[in-house]
């Protein structure tokens, strides 16, 4: 038996109150936005100096796969540790993990004679303080504000933001600069976004948040992360069928559509196309603020259903003026689903548990998209690049639908205020010591009783 995941009906509250108008909120997002420029630069800058120092495309993708390798190996540990250290004090290290890094880094290129193996165990430890790093997002967004859908949506805008600007600034950076100096400017967003959650360190222990202060050996926090995932089955639902869909949608379309769309429109038009992309992700963010469905998940899987157009509009060959609003319209889908899936997880999960619950989202998210770019090419040169999009897209429909028949995912009810206290199933009977319940002021703990009284 696991946390209620169940609203009471008849209850009623307030609307919450916006985020921009706590202080902690504003931390958090101007920290989350300055990573999220970080990590949109980083790509682009790496790429740029191992293509410089002579490596080849062989060698960024030895980089690149450096970085990514230990973010698969060490996500699932990077939850349980921000569980019991909490969020911010993983997130504010791996921030300064990464801010020594890029310098080094910055460093290597500026003295000469940079070695491809210095490139990739740098890349490494980034990879490594990523995978520490990104877990605990989830944890901190209902902590540092009481509307979190709309908080998402914020957050959302911003990772759209990011997405544009990060690697044009890299470029202009590398072209019109220096090439170490991207890596600087890298560096000082790191530590921009160290020093917004910095204050928020010890959050947890003032906001109903909860810190496990077991001696549980790290198998047995793993399990219960585990335990808590795998009985909800609109949570490990939607994993299992979006892993698939990574494999057969979100790992072709990306390289296989940027091969044809340049093909069809040439660089500036694929160019144009990317950004209407981006465009379509901000308008599902602001929408995701504005619109609040009693099933977010149901809401959330229609709006994804435009995303099938994106592998369809290049395997089609659509004129440039359908193709860019096809990719509008995918990408709002796309963000708008993303702010109902972080909503639902945030609302419904226990703080406790919540941040090794999202590694397992994340790990079980992305673990096969590479995987499934990988066998783009050979696909596209065993059936062609248009005929594997064409089944990229039919994939996505197939299931999306599989999605909404699920009864579990199906029914999931909005939550608007989440049990900041509940505590995790603690699974078989075991010695252990108490998890340790946060001091909570007055007016909060009158709140939540009076809460608990209209479930009861």
């Amino acid at each position: 038996m696991t946390t209620d995941d169940t609203v009471a009906a008849g209850t009623t509250a307030a609307p919450p109150s916006s985020p921009w108008r706590s202080p902690r909120f504003r931390l958090f997002f101007t920290a989350r936005s300055a990573s999220l420029l970080a990590d949109g630069m980083l790509m682009v800058s790496v790429t740029t100096s191992v293509l410089g120092a002579g490596f080849g495309a062989t060698g960024v993708g030895y980089a690149l796969a450096a970085w990514m390798a230990p973010i698969v190996v060490l996500i699932l540990f990077g939850g349980v540790l921000a569980d019991r250290f909490t969020p911010q004090v993983m997130m504010v290290g791996a921030d300064a993990v990464r801010v020594v890094t890029m310098l080094v880094m910055a460093a290597l290129f500026a003295g000469g004679g940079v070695r491809l193996w210095q490139i990739m165990a740098l890349m490494g430890v980034s990879g490594a303080a990523t995978a520490m790093f990104q877990p605990g997002l989830a944890s901190i967004v209902p902590q540092v504000a009481e509307d979190i859908q709309r908080a998402n949506a914020l957050l959302r805008i911003s990772e759209s933001m990011a997405t544009l600007i990060g690697p044009g600034l890299a470029g202009f950076l590398v072209a019109y600069w220096d090439l170490a100096g991207s890596f600087v400017v890298i560096a000082a967003a790191y530590a921009v976004s160290a020093g917004g959650l910095l204050p928020l360190r010890r959050l947890a222990s003032g906001d109903g948040g909860a810190v496990d202060e077991t001696d549980d050996p790290m198998w047995r926090r793993l399990a219960t992360g585990w335990h808590e995932f795998r009985s909800r089955t609109w949570l490990w639902g939607v994993i299992s069928l979006w892993a698939v869909y990574g494999l057969f949608v979100f790992g072709p379309s990306l390289p296989l559509g940027a091969a044809l769309l340049t093909e069809q429109h040439g660089a500036t038009g694929y160019g144009w196309i990317a950004s209407a992309d981006g465009l379509g992700t901000i308008v599902g963010g602001l929408l995701g603020m504005r619109v609040r469905p009693r099933r977010p998940l149901v809401a959330g899987v229609c709006a994804m259903f435009f995303f099938a157009l994106n592998p369809l509009a290049p395997a089609l060959g659509w004129n440039f003026t359908l193709t860019a609003v096809t990719g509008v319209v995918a990408g709002c889908g796309f963000a708008f689903w993303g702010v109902m899936w972080a909503t639902s997880v945030q609302s419904h999960i226990p703080l406790a548990v919540l941040s090794r619950v999202s590694a397992y989202d994340i790990a079980g998210s992305i673990m096969v998209i590479p995987l499934g770019r990988a066998l783009a090419g050979p696909a596209a040169e065993s059936f062609g690049a248009d005929r594997v999009l064409l089944f990229s897209s039919a994939v996505s429909f197939v299931l999306l639908a599989a999605m909404l028949c699920v009864p579990a995912i199906r029914g999931l009810a909005r939550l608007d205020r989440p049990k900041r206290d509940a505590a995790p199933d603690p699974g078989p009977p075991r010695t252990r010591k108490p998890v340790r319940e946060p001091a909570r002021e007055p007016e909060r703990m009158a709140g939540e009783e009076a809460s608990a009284t209209a479930e009861t």
